[in-house]
């Protein structure tokens, strides 16, 4: 069981994320809560990361079984946390 002061904490601290990247939400529920194969085993998850002043650094994921496990886990974990 999470301690209630530390779950405030992440309460917080995920409203102030959102209120600084609000399309990034939006975005995730639109990649991953769209029914129950929304991003089936083998989807690519592609993810750039550009630094001030630096060339982007890119890698790539390829969804697996096991994933989608940890993806429901947590999805339930969430759900509790309501």
């Amino acid at each position: 069981m999470i301690n209630p002061a530390t779950m405030m904490k992440l309460m917080a601290a995920k409203n102030t994320f959102t209120a600084n990247h609000p399309k990034f939400t939006p975005f995730l529920k639109a990649v991953f809560m769209r029914g129950e194969d929304s991003v089936p085993a083998g989807t690519v998850i592609e993810i750039t990361v550009t630094k001030p002043g630096q060339a982007p650094i890119a890698t790539n994921l390829k969804i697996t079984e096991s994933d989608l496990e940890l993806m429901n886990t947590l999805k339930e974990l969430a759900g509790q946390g309501q």
